[in-house]
C-alpha cells in the first residue's frame, strides 16, 4: 500500500499537497493527452493488482474494496465521461493556489518559494487546458471555467503579493512579480476564452451524461446499484417526508400564512453583524451540545476557523477547507461566499443566509459535520480511509449531521431552527431530483432552476447557481443519497441494539473507516449476506 501511496502522489502531486506531503509543493499535473492515456493506464494497471490480492480478512477485503472503488472512481471521470476535454472543473483543485497561501504549514518565504513554482507552472497549465476542452460547451461549464480560472488572474493579482509582502528578500520578491504576472495573463487569457465561449448558442441538455452513464456513475463513484426510477422514487419520498414537516413547522410558526412566506420571513432574519460574525458566534453552542449529548466523539483538539471565500471559489455559497492527514495541527476553515456584485441590490440581500439557514449550513460544516468528520478520518487506521473519502460518506455524512442535531434536540423544539433545517434538507432532495433529471434529459435547465425556487425556496442567484451546478456536478445528489443510505444502517444495526442508545457507537464505528462507500460499510457491519435495502 505504501508504494501505491507513493505513485498516486506521483500521478496527482497537487492532491499529495493538499494531504500533506510538502515535499511535492509547487508541482502540477502535466494535462497533456499522452500524460492523461498514462495516468488511466496506471489506474488500470493499480486496479488489476489490487483486484488480485485475496485470502484477506473482512476488515482488510473492505480496504481493498474501498481502493479498487476510488480507482473507478478516477477512471470515470478521466475516461468515461471525458472530464479534461468537457469539464473545466476537472482542473479547478489542482490549480487552487490556497495550499500555499492559507495553510501556514511552513515559514512564509518557504510557502512563497513553493508559490513560485507553482505560478512558473500555470501557463503551460493553462494552454493544456485550453487545448483539451472542447469548444463549444455548455454555457454552464464556460460559465464556471471563467468563474474558478479565469478569476484566478484577479486573485493572483490583488491577493497574491499582498500575502507575501512581509518577506524581505528582494530577489525572491522580484521573481514572484515576474512568475505571478506571467500566471495572471494566462488565466486572464482563458478567462477570455470561456467568456466568449459563454455568449455562444448554448444547446439544451449538451451538459447531460445520459442515462447509461450516470448509472456507471453511480456504481463507479459510490458502489449505488439501484434502478433509477426506485432511486427517483426514494428522493421524492424524503422530499415530501421534509416538505411535511415543514407545513407543520410554519403552522406553529405563523398559523395562516403560506409556507412561502413563513419561509420567506424566517429568511428575512438576517445576522447582524454579517455571516461570518455569525457563524464564528454558532461554533462553541454546536461543540458544546454534541460533547453534552454524547452525539459522537470528538477526537481531538484542532479548530475550524471562518472567512469570507476567496472570490475564484464563489460558486457555491459555503465550503470548508480541511488539511489532509499529514498537516492535522493546522487549523480548517469554513468559507462563505459573499453574493455577486454584479447582482442588482435586491438579490444581493437576498443571496445572504437567514441565520437559521446559516445555523445548519454551520452544522454542515463544521459541528458534527464535515470538520468532526475529517478529525476522525485522518485518525483512521486505514490508509484509503484516510486519503479517499468519497463524495457520497463525506456530503451524506454531513448532510446527516444536520438532521442529527435537530433530532437530538438542539434548539428545544424552535418552529424557526426547525424551518432553517428543513430549508436545507429541500435544497439537498431538489438537487438529488435535478441531478437524475438533468442527466437522462428528462428535465431542463430552466425547469431545475424552478424547481429550487418553488420546492426549496432559494433565492433567484442561489436558484440559479444551484441549477448550473447540477450540469457540471451530477454527482451531487449524493448529499441525499448518502444521507439516506447512513438513516437506513443507523435503523438496521442499531434495531437490535437498544436503537437509539446505540446511535454514538455507530457513529464513532462509521467515521472510524476514514470516507468508504456506504454500501461497502453496510455490507461490512450487516454481513455480506444482508439483503436490506440501502435507502
Amino acid at each position: 500500500m505504501r508504494l501505491f501511496v507513493e505513485e498516486y502522489f506521483e500521478q496527482f502531486p497537487t492532491f499529495g499537497v493538499s494531504v500533506g506531503r510538502h515535499e511535492l509543493d509547487g508541482r502540477l499535473p502535466d494535462w497533456s493527452p499522452e500524460s492523461l492515456a498514462e495516468k488511466a493506464a496506471w489506474l488500470r494497471a493499480q486496479r488489476e493488482q489490487a483486484q488480485e490480492f485475496g485470502g484477506l480478512d473482512e476488515r482488510r477485503r473492505l480496504e481493498r474494496d474501498h481502493l479498487v472503488t476510488h480507482l473507478d472512481s478516477e477512471l470515470f471521470w478521466l475516461v468515461e465521461a471525458e472530464w479534461p476535454q468537457r469539464n473545466p472543473i476537472f482542473y479547478t483543485g489542482s490549480l487552487d493556489p490556497s495550499l500555499y497561501l492559507t495553510r501556514n504549514y511552513a515559514p512564509l518565504e518557504q510557502r512563497m518559494r513553493a508559490y513560485v513554482d507553482y505560478a512558473r507552472a500555470v501557463p503551460r497549465a493553462a494552454e493544456q487546458i485550453r487545448a483539451n476542452l472542447r469548444a463549444p460547451m455548455p454555457r454552464s461549464f464556460a460559465e464556471v471555467g471563467r468563474q474558478t480560472l479565469g478569476g484566478l488572474a484577479g486573485y493572483y493579482t490583488a491577493d497574491v503579493p499582498q500575502i507575501f509582502a512581509a518577506v524581505e528578500d528582494p530577489v525572491l520578491q522580484e521573481e514572484l512579480r515576474a512568475v505571478n504576472a506571467a500566471a495572471a495573463a494566462a488565466m486572464c487569457e482563458l478567462g477570455e476564452w470561456f467568456t466568449a465561449l459563454e455568449a455562444e448558442p448554448d444547446e439544451e441538455g449538451s451538459f447531460s451524461l445520459g442515462a447509461e452513464r450516470f448509472r456507471h456513475m453511480l456504481w463507479d463513484t459510490e458502489r449505488v446499484d439501484v434502478p433509477l426510477e426506485e432511486l427517483e422514487a426514494a428522493g421524492r419520498r424524503d422530499l415530501e417526508r421534509n416538505f411535511a414537516a415543514l407545513r407543520a413547522a410554519c403552522a406553529a410558526l405563523a398559523p395562516g400564512s403560506s409556507v412561502a412566506d413563513c419561509v420567506a420571513a424566517v429568511q428575512a432574519e438576517k445576522p447582524a453583524a454579517g455571516p461570518v460574525e455569525e457563524a464564528r458566534r454558532q461554533l462553541a453552542g454546536l461543540r458544546r451540545f454534541i460533547e453534552e449529548k454524547g452525539l459522537v466523539t470528538i477526537p481531538g483538539n484542532e479548530e475550524a476557523l471562518v472567512a469570507e471565500a476567496p472570490s475564484y471559489l464563489r460558486w457555491n455559497s459555503a465550503f470548508i477547507d480541511i488539511p489532509g492527514p499529514y498537516d492535522m495541527h493546522l487549523p480548517s476553515i469554513y468559507y462563505i461566499s459573499p453574493p455577486d456584485p454584479a447582482w442588482s441590490p435586491e438579490e444581493r440581500a437576498a443571496y445572504l443566509p437567514g441565520v437559521a439557514d446559516l445555523l445548519f449550513v454551520t452544522i454542515h460544516e463544521v459541528w458534527p459535520g464535515h470538520f468532526l468528520q475529517f478529525l476522525h478520518s485522518h485518525r483512521s487506521e486505514s490508509d484509503p480511509g484516510r486519503l479517499f473519502v468519497g463524495y457520497g460518506f463525506a456530503e451524506g455524512w454531513a448532510h446527516y449531521a444536520e438532521e442529527l442535531m435537530w433530532e437530538a434536540g438542539f434548539g428545544a423544539g424552535d418552529p424557526r431552527l426547525h424551518v432553517g433545517q428543513l430549508q436545507n434538507a429541500l435544497l439537498r432532495n431538489v438537487r438529488f431530483l435535478v441531478a437524475i433529471g438533468l442527466h437522462t434529459g428528462r428535465m431542463t435547465l430552466d425547469e431545475a432552476e424552478r424547481m429550487f425556487r418553488e420546492l426549496a425556496f432559494q433565492d433567484p442567484g442561489n436558484a440559479r447557481q444551484q441549477a448550473a451546478r447540477g450540469a457540471f456536478d451530477p454527482a451531487y445528489l449524493s448529499y441525499t443519497l448518502g444521507k439516506l443510505m447512513i438513516r437506513k444502517l443507523r435503523d438496521d444495526w442499531t434495531a437490535s441494539r437498544g436503537g437509539r442508545a446505540a446511535w454514538r457507537e455507530l457513529h464513532d464505528l462509521l467515521l472510524s473507516f476514514g470516507g468508504p462507500p456506504i454500501p461497502l460499510l453496510r455490507r461490512h457491519l450487516l454481513g455480506r449476506a444482508d439483503g436490506g435495502s440501502l435507502l
